[in-house]
């Protein structure tokens, strides 16, 4: 089989990033931002209104190097803990992306899973977070529209899905660097056990690839079944599924804390 034998995904746990949008999401400031952003974004109260909130809620530090929360490391200790029980096997290749959140959720996980300490660890920039360009120095996708009007009418023409963010990517551009990384998976490590430990949507995108998506369904599971912190995603390799087999769904954001 050309597959590995079982591919397993984790999104990194909760990050800082993860907590601040929650306490963005409940300032009665903002909700009133939302509602200016909807009927009038180029009003000036509008535009005031988002730089006081970009103030209020961006980190100041990259993508890159956002940490995890002290509810993170306790996510990632606990799905190391419960995988360990649950586990008849160990995965012998772990990918990580390498930002900051993903690797300390491995480190963790590894804490309360030490059998993965044998496993070969991959750092591949193809499993990253979406690059967002510009939007990275807004704490909020619609401030940067306000403060950046011609890409907010761009992404309005486009749609979210085929948006490319000013100095970063759109969809499309993750699921291709995705593909590269799938061959890689068929070329060096078929038949092995692999852990990837990644975000939201590199997990979508490697759905989408495997399982032939449209834009219209990718959005849909983006909206309505987005993975959540430390979900597991597991597929498991068929040999006798096609002449080559192939890897099937078996269970889809699964929490173990």
């Amino acid at each position: 089989m050309k597959w590995p034998k079982e591919l397993l995904l984790i999104r990194h746990a909760e990050s800082a990033y993860n907590i601040l949008k929650a306490k963005k999401e409940a300032d009665p400031e903002y909700l009133r931002f939302r509602e200016l952003f909807d009927t009038n974004r180029l009003n000036p109260v509008t535009q005031a209104l988002g730089l006081v909130l970009n103030e209020r809620y961006w980190l100041g530090i990259s993508d890159r190097d956002t940490p995890l929360t002290p509810r993170g490391i306790e996510q990632a200790r606990t799905t190391g803990r419960k995988m360990r029980e649950s586990e008849a096997h160990c995965p012998e290749i772990i990918f990580v992306s390498p930002y900051f959140r993903t690797k300390e959720t491995l480190r963790h996980i590894i804490e309360e899973w030490p059998e993965l300490a044998g496993a070969r660890v991959i750092e591949d920039e193809r499993i990253r977070e979406q690059d967002h360009g510009l939007a990275l120095l807004y704490s909020d996708w619609r401030i940067y529209q306000v403060m950046n009007p011609d890409q907010g009418k761009l992404h309005t023409l486009l749609g979210d899905y085929d948006y490319r963010y000013l100095n970063g990517e759109n969809i499309p551009d993750v699921r291709l660097r995705n593909l590269s990384w799938i061959a890689t998976l068929i070329r060096e490590f078929a038949g092995k056990r692999v852990l990837t430990m990644t975000h939201h949507l590199t997990i979508l995108a490697t759905r989408a690839n495997f399982e032939r998506l449209s834009p219209e369904r990718f959005k849909d599971l983006d909206e309505n079944e987005k993975p959540v912190t430390c979900g597991v995603t597991r597929y498991i390799g068929n040999p006798d599924a096609g002449t080559q087999g192939k890897l099937e769904l078996k269970e889809y954001n699964r929490k173990h804390y």
